[in-house]
């Protein structure tokens, strides 16, 4: 079944341990999850198993055309950009780096279009640099909830800050918490 709510993820550095942390407090969630982790190719099958280790859910690396299935985790894999058509079809592109990267969050992020079906939340976490500030900023005008890393659970805090500086950002929290919320927005399935 193709998932009405949809979490996006960017994260950069101390990215799997941050991922790990937060996907093994999570329960099996009415949503789809897409993470957007700064990897190259050669890495990108590999971290996506281990946090399938720890998660309660699938996880996988998106295929270009797939739809999103609630209750699956998906990553964008290394060397592409991932969009969405009608927030739930994938499309993987080549095309220059953003922010210095690639697959960029701030890509992923600003793909996501009005109507929002169900609920849409946009999450920074850890990492270098400003991916995803200017993504959340979108989140948040088309009417999604945003959330960024604490800066004390950071390992950098580059990405967390930017996108809180943008004043889009409706909650900032350690992974644990970030967890909490994610399970008060979201029903168990």
């Amino acid at each position: 079944m193709t998932s009405r709510n949809l979490v996006v993820i960017g994260v950069s550095t101390g990215g799997p341990l941050t991922l790990k942390a937060l996907f093994k407090e999570l329960p099996p969630l009415d949503a789809a999850f897409l993470i957007v982790l700064h990897i190259t190719p050669q890495m990108d099958y590999r971290i996506a198993q281990g946090l399938g280790a720890a998660a309660s859910m699938p996880v996988k690396l998106a295929e270009d055309g797939e739809f999103l299935k609630r209750g699956h985790v998906y990553m964008a894999p290394g060397g592409l950009h991932l969009q969405l058509t009608g927030n739930n079809r994938v499309v993987l592109c080549e095309g220059p780096r953003v922010n210095y990267v690639q697959p960029a969050a701030d890509v992923t992020m600003l793909s996501l279009s009005r109507p929002l079906k169900g609920k849409l939340i946009g999450i920074v976490l850890t990492g270098m640099g400003r991916d995803g500030a200017d993504g959340i900023k979108h989140i948040h005008d088309i009417g999604g909830i945003t959330i960024a890393q604490d800066q004390q659970s950071s390992t950098i805090y580059g990405m967390p800050k930017a996108a809180a500086q943008t004043g889009a950002v409706d909650y900032v929290l350690p992974p644990k918490k970030i967890a909490g919320k994610l399970m008060e927005l979201l029903a168990p399935i």
